[in-house]
């Protein structure tokens, strides 16, 4: 801990209590801590243009401090858990709108190919590993290791007793992850989505669900414990129509679809307002160069925002 903190400071990091950085070395780790301070090196311009990515160099601009590092990374660990509380609850409703609509079909709907959309129940896959079989096949291969995973929970013990057959939905639903619930919404039939993507104020379901693969996307970076803050996102949605221009490709828009989702789920609750004062406490560094734009906030967004909460 001593050499790489001693490296640090030789690269322009200037440390103002050398005991609490190491401590924080230790209990961190410098290659964890790494993406925080990964912003405040300096750019290198002529690579940078050469490659079309930034590019920087091992030594820190003037006024970087070890402090604002940490204190990126304590607020980046706030948003993660922020995120994981919103997600938890959006899970479990959509886990309950997908089963009553597919159980009112019959009772083990999310099995039946005709329950579903043809291109996700029908249609095989032309090419990659899973060449010839159906997403469905692909899908339901998952549910089954999900299901091997929980044989011993008592609720699937007893259905399996009572009933020796497969798993009705509302049953099913307990041992689904957000990625597989995400995934089979993709695969319902279009007036399916359309029907649940109205309770939340959505007139297209598609819109939904590549909402849904979104906040997967968000949750599996959180539960990772994964730098999140800045991330640029890999599964892109659009804004919902009278929204202002969100850079889509970075987290802050996601957090607004949690809120919007969450605004229908439980309208009483004060997530959106603790996002809000999160955001306010974002620890801008002394040199001014850690920056809520890279968040994904544009001017009146978190104003905008604040109209979710009731």
């Amino acid at each position: 801990m001593t050499d790489q903190l001693a490296l640090l400071k030789s690269r322009g990091l200037l440390v103002d209590n050398d005991t609490a950085a190491l401590n924080y070395l230790a209990r961190i780790g410098y290659y964890r801590l790494s993406g925080y301070w990964y912003p405040l090196r300096v750019i290198d311009t002529e690579t940078s243009l050469q490659q079309n990515q930034p590019v920087r160099f091992d030594h820190f601009m003037p006024e970087s401090h070890f402090e604002d590092v940490v204190k990126l990374y304590v607020f980046d660990k706030k948003l993660r858990l922020l995120a994981l509380d919103a997600l938890e609850r959006i899970e479990m409703a959509l886990r309950v709108d997908v089963a009553h609509l597919l159980g009112a079909k019959e009772p083990c709907a999310h099995l039946n190919p005709n329950c579903l959309h043809g291109n996700f129940a029908k249609k095989a896959i032309k090419k990659g590993p899973n060449k010839g079989k159906t997403e469905h096949q692909v899908w339901l291969e998952k549910y089954d290791t999900m299901l091997n995973r929980s044989r011993r929970e008592p609720f699937i013990v007893h259905h399996r007793e009572k009933y020796n057959g497969g798993l009705p939905v509302w049953v099913a639903i307990e041992v689904w992850d957000f990625g597989l619930l995400s995934r089979l919404f993709e695969g319902m039939q279009y007036a399916d989505k359309n029907r649940i993507a109205q309770k939340y104020g959505l007139s297209d379901g598609e819109q939904l669900a590549k909402w849904l693969k979104s906040l997967n996307f968000v949750r599996n970076v959180s539960a990772h414990h994964s730098r999140l803050w800045n991330i640029n996102i890999l599964e892109l949605s659009s804004r919902s129509a009278g929204w202002p221009l969100i850079n889509h490709s970075r987290p802050f828009m996601y957090f607004a679809i949690m809120a919007h989702l969450l605004a229908v789920i439980c309208p009483n609750s004060s997530w959106t307002q603790r996002l809000i004062t999160l955001i306010h406490s974002f620890p801008s560094s002394k040199n001014g160069i850690l920056s809520l734009q890279d968040f994904g906030v544009v001017e009146g967004a978190i104003e905008w925002l604040g109209h979710f909460q009731k």
